[in-house]
């Protein structure tokens, strides 16, 4: 085979990073970070992070953790040992960022809190992850991402109007925060660049997800109205629903715009529909929504879901079925755009994950490699970056402070094998 040739660093390279959170937004945060460039320094337990429990395996390893972990080195270190706290500081003294997703107050009471860690390290940013934010009465509550969602409100619009809140199946709020938490982290880093000074990022599981209730805020103060759950409509957007075609399958239908509701009109061989009084302006068709969802629902449902797609994409008006993971591994436009890469794995071989985002075109996000082993990286990061000799792991390892995996030494987190960009 022809070797490909290896992408261009990320605007990230150059930057350290010290991964201390866990289970989901903590690692999510740190992956991001990695996929665009940062040597991501991972951090768990002798155990491993709680995500290697989670999700489907395969051959007895987390396949969740093949993606979430990919790109980082990933070392094993006791945190709740005098030991491994001196471990962390000495790494942090040589990082740009840290992640942590401990509970308030947990890292002040090993020392190695912001203000501990930023007094050798004045240009330290950390990014603290938590349910319910550094401060307030709530914040030593614990709290897992649906546990925010929860009290954000998104958890009480989510779902069908006559059945008790649903959920997104996959922990959407976790991934909300870290995101949040990796841009908090280059904002930070910028402003760093300006003032020479770090800064904390307060990440707050609840409040991410409340940010995303941003209709809703303004219509209660001003108008006192509790938003409820809808369904698969999207209220106050009209038509943007889902119908049931003349096979029984799904199909969504977006055209809340006036220019776009003309040309389904016209797609549903009804043209006058786009002067009816009721229809003819965007608010009036929100104000009669089951008017005009009922009439959308009964052409649905006299097609076949194939034909209905081909008449609509004629027409020009946004619609789609419902994919499954089955049919994005089979669609061209994800395998012409590379949105599924193969990272190579030492396990597998090559394991599937999604492809970085967003898409920079100097720049771009890479997957290097798949998620390790648990403390596959230890000796070789302690050594290199923390500075400890051979006797020093020897003896941290025999006390039980540190993990390492002498199963397979891992190369340098700054290979750049070729496995994707974006």
């Amino acid at each position: 085979m022809t070797p490909q040739p290896a992408p261009p660093e990320g605007p990230l390279s150059g930057y350290r990073v010290l991964e201390m959170g866990s289970t989901i937004a903590g690692p999510f945060c740190g992956r991001l970070l990695a996929d665009f460039g940062a040597e991501v320094i991972k951090v768990e337990p002798a155990e491993g992070d709680a995500v290697r429990t989670m999700g489907k395996r395969f051959h007895g390893k987390s396949l969740y953790a093949a993606s979430i972990f990919r790109n980082k080195s990933l070392i094993s270190v006791d945190l709740r040992t005098p030991a491994g706290q001196d471990v962390v500081r000495r790494l942090a003294a040589k990082c740009d960022v840290v992640v942590e997703n401990f509970r308030p107050g947990a890292l002040e009471k090993w020392g190695i809190g912001y203000a501990d860690l930023s007094r050798a390290n004045p240009g330290l940013v950390m990014v603290r992850i938590s349910g319910f934010g550094q401060t307030g009465p709530y914040s030593d509550r614990p709290g897992y991402g649906v546990i925010g969602e929860a009290v954000s409100g998104l958890r009480h619009i989510t779902g069908d109007p006559d059945r008790p809140p649903s959920r997104i199946a996959v922990s959407i709020t976790d991934y909300i925060t870290g995101l949040y938490g990796a841009f908090g982290a280059a904002l930070a880093l910028l402003a760093r660049g300006r003032t020479g000074r770090g800064q904390y990022v307060d990440s707050a599981l609840y409040e991410c997800a409340f940010s995303f209730m941003e209709p809703h805020i303004p219509a209660f103060e001003k108008l006192g109205l509790v938003a409820q759950r809808a369904g698969s409509r999207l209220p106050d957007s009209t038509p943007n629903n889902l119908y049931v075609s003349g096979d029984g399958q799904f199909i969504h239908i977006t055209a809340m715009g006036d220019a776009v509701f003309r040309r389904l009109a016209a797609c549903m061989g009804s043209p006058g529909l786009a002067d009816d009084p009721r229809f003819r302006l965007a608010v009036d068709r929100s104000r009669n929504h089951e008017a005009i969802d009922d009439l959308i629902g009964r052409w649905t449902g006299q097609h076949t879901l194939d034909r209905l797609e081909s008449m609509l994409r004629a027409a020009d008006v946004p619609a789609t079925r419902i994919f499954t993971i089955a049919d994005i591994f089979g669609d061209p436009h994800y395998a012409a755009r590379g949105s599924i890469v193969h990272a190579p794995d030492e396990d597998f071989g090559t394991v599937a994950m999604a492809q970085p985002v967003p898409r920079l075109s100097g720049t771009p996000g890479a997957v290097r490699h798949a998620g390790r082993r648990v403390g596959q990286d230890t000796r070789r990061v302690l050594a290199e970056v923390a500075g400890l000799s051979a006797g020093e792991l020897d003896r941290l390892e025999a006390e039980g402070v540190i993990r390492g995996d002498r199963a397979g030494a891992a190369p340098s987190a700054n290979e750049r094998g070729r496995a994707g960009t974006a």
